[in-house]
């Protein structure tokens, strides 16, 4: 098995690491609600969509502030991947979030495909209408149960879980953003579902095995062994 290297422990993140991860928590809980976020791509920018993107820019300066973001913290709360700590409530909110939305937004993009596929005529708008959050709101659910990786009651197994996590990321979004730039650059056609439908299916099994063997960033595991120490290659 790969396993990561030993990591290099520091006291406090650097301020361009925090900025850094702002966007990402943007762009989770701006995605949160799937209808609303359909529709801006659908039909373009409306004024609900601004409101909410302004809420959440907001809303995620202030905890991020404070502290309460993963990776926007002043200090690292992870030290050591085999620290039996208490998971704090702003990593499980943040991660389910996330968990949700990766979930949702792949199964029904692949669905939707599917449909076109078979039909011939696109009915997206409708699936995501009934299923986003079915699936997204089971995801949650399961979160709040303590039942998905990284939002457990501790932090002891988070040298494996984070590996399912950013594996689940590495492998939905560039699926997605590859899937978003064919449907502008590709004509209209029945014959280029078909082309979506593969090359979405391809990149995402593709990308979920390249994480499983852990040749993705962040995808290998980190394995303590005696007195807090990992294992390495």
């Amino acid at each position: 098995m790969k396993v990561a290297r030993a990591p290099k422990f520091r006291a406090r993140n650097k301020v361009h690491y925090r900025v850094l991860h702002w966007p990402i928590w943007i762009a989770v809980f701006f995605l949160a609600p799937g209808s609303l976020v359909f529709q801006l791509f659908a039909y373009g920018f409306s004024h609900r969509v601004g409101w909410w993107f302004a809420t959440v820019v907001l809303a995620t300066a202030i905890t991020g502030w404070a502290g309460q973001l993963p990776g926007v913290e002043p200090r690292p709360y992870i030290i050591r991947f085999d620290e039996d700590r208490p998971n704090p409530l702003y990593r499980k909110i943040c991660y389910t979030t996330a968990w949700g939305e990766m979930i949702a937004y792949a199964v029904l993009n692949w669905l939707g495909l599917l449909d076109a596929c078979v039909t011939g005529k696109w009915h997206l708008q409708q699936i995501y209408s009934a299923g986003y959050f079915p699936i997204a709101g089971g995801v949650w659910i399961l979160g709040a149960m303590g039942k998905l990786p990284r939002v457990k009651a501790t932090t002891r197994g988070e040298g494996y879980e984070r590996r399912f996590f950013y594996g689940m990321l590495w492998a939905t979004a560039p699926s997605q953003g590859v899937l978003g730039l064919l449907w502008i650059v590709l004509p209209r056609a029945h014959w280029v579902d078909f082309v979506e439908l593969g090359v979405f299916t391809s990149m995402l099994s593709g990308l979920l095995w390249l994480a499983s063997e852990g040749f993705l960033p962040r995808t290998r595991p980190v394995v303590p062994e005696f007195a807090g120490q990992v294992l390495v290659e």
